[in-house]
């Protein structure tokens, strides 16, 4: 799984005024939740990015005071105006203790309906689970090559060993609909009889 590095030093500062100066330095103040304390740290924005902005599922490993802790992200907080990150809340990973997060969806396979000339429609981009770190993984893989035309891959059609999926079961991830070319050639051909 990719992890990504990111240096932070301790806050000693709380308050309006000390999250303003650290930002002022291009710092974003985060907490790391979840351990045996909670731990309040700055780190550079730019080294945030790259956990930040992309939809891939990441270990962040945080070195703090000497200290590395193995986090996911939980939490993100952005400027209003100018959408700037202000704030960012990391997930400790215990070993012993389950953790919440949100694993992208990777469609494999071609669909039965798309090659029917139907057109897949993905419904959800993520599923919310919960299980030990290390059965945490970059993605869930889901099969669409049976489905069919007007078809549907519903949440509890992922079955995925040792996570226990927090959505609600009947919510379609992925579906097969008709495109607008198939119903006139339905249309236009002679009913049967």
């Amino acid at each position: 799984m990719n992890t990504i590095t990111i240096e932070g030093q301790l806050r000693t500062g709380f308050g309006k005024s000390a999250t303003r100066q650290l930002r002022s330095q291009d710092l974003v103040p985060g907490v790391i939740y979840g351990g045996a304390k909670e731990i309040h740290f700055s780190a550079p924005a730019a080294a945030l990015k790259k956990l930040v902005y992309t939809p891939n599922f990441q270990i962040a490993e945080v070195k703090v005071d000497g200290e590395i802790y193995r986090t996911i992200m939980k939490d993100l907080q952005f400027d209003k105006v100018s959408d700037k990150l202000t704030h960012i809340d990391l997930l400790e990973m215990v070993e012993d203790k389950k953790v919440v997060a949100d694993i992208p969806l990777n469609f494999i396979g071609t669909s039965k309906g798309v090659k029917d000339g139907g057109k897949l429609v993905t419904k959800m981009k993520s599923l919310k689970v919960k299980t030990f770190p290390k059965y945490l993984k970059e993605k869930i893989d889901v099969s669409i090559d049976a489905l069919e035309l007007n078809g549907n891959i519903r949440v509890e059609d992922v079955q995925v060993e040792n996570y226990e999926v927090l959505n609600s079961p009947r919510i379609p991830i992925a579906t097969v609909v008709m495109t607008r070319q198939l119903k006139q050639e339905e249309a236009a051909a002679p009913a049967k009889k």
